[in-house]
C-alpha cells in the first residue's frame, strides 16, 4: 500500500510541469480610465446657524438669562413664519468669560461666565434668507454665524454625478480603443471614487446687533441657483485586436 501511494505521488509530481505549462495564458489586455462627472440641482432649503449669548456672575444666573433670551428668540422666529420643528439646538455651553484688556493693557471688568446657545434654523423661503438674517441681527443677544444651502435628498445629486462619471469613463475608453485600433470587451472592474456635495456656504458671517432697537434690514445674501455635486469612478475594460 505504501509503495502504491509513493507511485501515485511520483506520477503527480512528474505531471505537474506539463499541467502548469498547459494552463499558462498570456495576461489579459485592458484599458483603465478614471471618469469624472457632476450634477447641478436646485437647492431646497437654507440652514442658518445663530447663537444666543448671555453673561452673568454665576452659572445659575447666566443659564437663566440665556433661557429667557432663548425663549424670546424662539417666539420671534416663529412670528417670522419659522416652524417650531425647524428650529433645533446644535450646542449649549457655559464657560468662564475670557479676560479682556483695554488699549493701555488694563483689564476690563466683565461678568465671570458666558452661556452660548447655538441654534440651527431651517427655512425653505430661499429668497427671504437675507430678510430673516436681518431680523436675527435686530434681536438682542443674538449672533448670526453662518448659512448654507442644501438639498433634501442629497443622494440624488450624488447618484446623478455618478451616472455622469460612468458616461465619461465609457467615452474615454471608447476613444482610447478607437485610437489604438482595438475593441472594448467586458467590463472587468468598477471602483467607486467619491461623490461630494457642494452646499455653497456663505461662511464667515458673524455679526451682532449692538442694541435691541436696531432696525431690521435685509442682509445681502444671494441664494445659489444650483448646487454642484461631483463624482469620480475608475473602470477597467478588457480589450482585443479588431477582427
Amino acid at each position: 500500500m505504501r509503495l502504491a501511494t509513493l507511485a501515485i505521488v511520483a506520477t503527480f509530481l512528474a505531471a505537474t510541469p506539463a499541467l502548469a505549462e498547459d494552463s499558462t495564458h498570456p495576461p489579459t489586455a485592458t484599458v483603465s480610465v478614471l471618469g469624472t462627472g457632476e450634477a447641478q440641482l436646485k437647492p431646497d432649503f437654507a440652514r442658518l446657524v445663530v447663537a444666543v449669548e448671555t453673561q452673568g456672575d454665576t452659572v445659575g444666573k447666566v443659564v437663566e438669562a440665556n433661557r429667557v433670551s432663548s425663549d424670546e428668540v424662539l417666539s420671534r422666529l416663529q412670528s417670522l413664519g419659522i416652524k417650531k420643528e425647524d428650529i433645533r439646538t446644535e450646542n449649549f455651553q457655559v464657560f468662564q468669560t475670557p479676560a479682556r484688556v483695554d488699549n493701555l493693557g488694563k483689564e476690563i471688568k466683565t461678568p465671570k461666565f458666558t452661556a452660548n446657545h447655538r441654534l440651527r434654523i431651517t427655512t425653505r423661503d430661499l429668497e427671504g434668507v437675507g430678510r430673516l438674517a436681518g431680523e436675527i441681527l435686530a434681536s438682542p443677544n443674538m449672533l448670526f454665524q453662518s448659512v448654507i444651502f442644501g438639498l433634501d435628498k442629497q443622494e440624488e445629486g450624488g447618484d446623478e454625478a455618478r451616472r455622469a462619471a460612468v458616461r465619461d469613463a465609457k467615452r474615454q475608453a471608447e476613444l482610447y480603443a478607437q485610437a489604438a485600433g482595438v475593441t472594448l470587451g467586458r467590463i472587468l472592474e468598477i471602483r467607486d471614487g467619491s461623490a461630494q456635495p457642494y452646499e455653497a456656504p456663505q461662511g464667515g458671517l458673524r455679526m451682532r446687533a449692538m442694541k435691541a432697537d436696531v432696525q431690521a434690514e435685509e442682509i445681502p445674501i444671494v441664494p445659489p441657483n444650483t448646487l454642484r455635486y461631483t463624482s469620480t469612478i475608475q473602470m477597467v475594460w478588457e480589450i482585443a485586436p479588431k477582427p
